[in-house]
């Protein structure tokens, strides 16, 4: 009889960045070195197939997720150490997230014998900006395009809502070769609120042997080489082109003297630019235009400007400001 008790289970959750060892993370690369079980989606175990000498290696084709994570779960109830990989970052559209579903559907807390590391890798939207010059620079968000897990409804009406909030988005699996009109129906809906010659980046294969970067504008983006391998990077209304960068600017141009490293006048460092958002407040009050007039304006919903509106002026104070930051 074999009294040895199993040895604690692990599961890595490995973000391998967008691919080229250059931009693998050290403890990727440890994470790998221990494991004695490395699972991931065909293409990416490829990445890395010089790194798996001596492993278990398990391929999964695309739509096979739960696959990867229960494989790994099972693996890992017998005190095996696994690298579950992802390209990327594992919690960004990555292999995380399934993982912990798989995970707490059979029970599994913190405190279990398994132990569970998320290894941070460089994600598409960071890889892709990098190689374009600065586009998110402000404000962004992130869209997957793929209607497989969530109902097309749900990604238009998200697509309208940051297209109309102006954010600079990057748009994940964009087009594929079943899927082909989501990318024509989300230049359509961002036509409604952003100008034709928005600047867009498409950009292919990151730091891949097969990279492809190509910018573009609104207008004209479906026409671009767009796949499954792309991410397209949509700017805001101020977002520019130049000397082939694209660049989204923050705003410090019209806070600070660039040549003179001065504020411009009635600016102060360290403070909001102009009024901020007391000054608006009290510019609001003294209009005398209604709730509704000042949504239209501003774009705003009618009732957040109305509940504005109705608070005291002595309100916008309550709490100090202590924040100096620039940012």
């Amino acid at each position: 009889m074999n009294d040895t008790p199993t040895p604690r289970g692990r599961i890595m959750l490995v973000g391998l960045g967008p691919g080229s060892h250059a931009h693998l993370t050290a403890r990727a690369r440890e994470a790998i070195a221990e494991a004695d079980t490395v699972i991931g989606y065909v293409t990416y175990i490829r990445l890395v197939a010089d790194l798996l000498e001596g492993k278990e290696v398990i391929k999964k084709s695309m739509t096979e997720e739960l696959d990867r994570a229960i494989e790994a779960f099972e693996r890992a109830r017998q005190g095996r150490k696994v690298a579950l990989i992802s390209s990327g970052d594992a919690g960004v559209y990555g292999m995380a997230g399934p993982t912990f579903e798989v995970l707490f559907q059979a029970g599994w807390t913190p405190d279990s014998d398994i132990d569970v590391e998320i290894i941070p890798g460089a994600s598409a939207l960071n890889t892709c900006a990098a190689l374009v010059g600065a586009p998110l620079t402000h404000d962004f968000c992130a869209i997957s395009l793929s209607d497989l897990l969530t109902p097309w409804p749900v990604i238009a009406r998200r697509l309208d809502a940051v297209a109309a909030a102006d954010f600079v988005v990057a748009l994940y699996n964009p087009k594929s070769g079943r899927r082909t009109r989501q990318i024509v129906e989300a230049q359509r809906l961002f036509l409604r609120h952003r100008h034709p010659d928005t600047p867009v980046a498409i950009v292919k294969s990151a730091y891949r042997p097969k990279q492809r970067v190509e910018l573009t504008t609104l207008s004209r983006m479906i026409e671009a080489d767009i796949g499954m391998l792309s991410t397209v990077l949509i700017g805001n209304s101020n977002t520019f082109i130049r000397h082939g960068l694209m660049v989204t600017p923050r705003g410090y141009a019209n806070k600070y003297d660039v040549n003179s490293g001065a504020t411009r006048d009635g600016e102060r460092a360290g403070r909001s630019l102009s009024t901020g958002l007391d000054g608006w407040l009290a510019s609001l009050r003294a209009s005398g235009s209604s709730a509704q007039e000042l949504a239209a304006e501003h774009r705003l919903p009618e009732d957040y400007i109305a509940a504005l509106l109705a608070e005291a002026p002595d309100a916008d104070n309550a709490t100090p400001d202590t924040e100096e930051a620039t940012a």
